[in-house]
């Protein structure tokens, strides 16, 4: 009995462990995510991240509600901005109050003029209650420290019926397998463990990538 007893709070521990701790080691300073930054902002990723692709697979249409979960420096808001057009909406959240001034500093820049953003916290993104119908987490899954309150809170903010669209690295594709803490099977798992219908999944970058796609439930 007393050992049952002490192995109780042992597993709440686990269970409450920040999960993607491994994957955050560059995020935990202002310095760190300056250098994050960079790579979320280089001249190359057009070729590298596909976003006309991505947006098409979304299936976007104007005067929709999309959300990007994790903007860092808002990279993919020109691209949802386009696909919504001006009746609809982006709403563009992250954790970080330093990238989502490089995030509205990107959307000025380019006169974004229908994105909001939402400071989110490790646990909530704090999206409008059911008012987004799609959620796009892009190459951030595997950052989540606490994936069932995340998956809670993103469900709380879709409409019903509303979408959600994951797409990160394939173990074997990031240069440190490490930084990812589930593959694509055990992402899908997790998922509709946790309120949400797979509707389609499969390679979105070639040996690097995958996009799988939810329904909420």
């Amino acid at each position: 009995m007393t050992r049952l007893l002490l192995a109780i709070p042992a597993c709440a521990a686990l269970l409450s462990a920040q999960v993607a701790d491994y994957a955050n080691t560059n995020y935990r300073t202002e310095e760190g995510r300056a250098k994050v930054a960079q790579g979320l902002n280089s001249h190359d990723r057009e070729q590298t991240q596909k976003p006309r692709d991505l947006v098409a697979q979304l299936k976007l249409a104007p005067g929709m509600t999309v959300a990007d979960i994790g903007t860092g420096v808002g990279f993919m808001l020109p691209y949802l901005h386009e696909a919504v057009g001006a009746e609809g909406k982006v709403v563009a959240e992250d954790i970080f109050p330093d990238f989502l001034e490089k995030a509205k500093a990107n959307a000025a820049a380019k006169k974004l003029d229908n994105v909001t953003f939402v400071h989110g916290t490790v646990k909530d993104p704090k999206l409008p209650t059911e008012a987004v119908d799609v959620a796009l987490v892009l190459d951030a899954y595997h950052h989540f420290d606490f994936p069932a309150e995340m998956l809670s809170g993103l469900r709380a903010g879709l409409k019903p019926g509303g979408r959600l669209v994951i797409v990160d690295f394939y173990k074997s594709g990031f240069r440190d397998p490490k930084h990812i803490r589930l593959d694509e099977k055990d992402v899908i798992k997790e998922i509709e463990a946790n309120g949400f219908e797979l509707i389609g999944s499969g390679p979105f970058t070639k040996d690097r990538q995958y996009l799988a796609a939810f329904r909420k439930k």
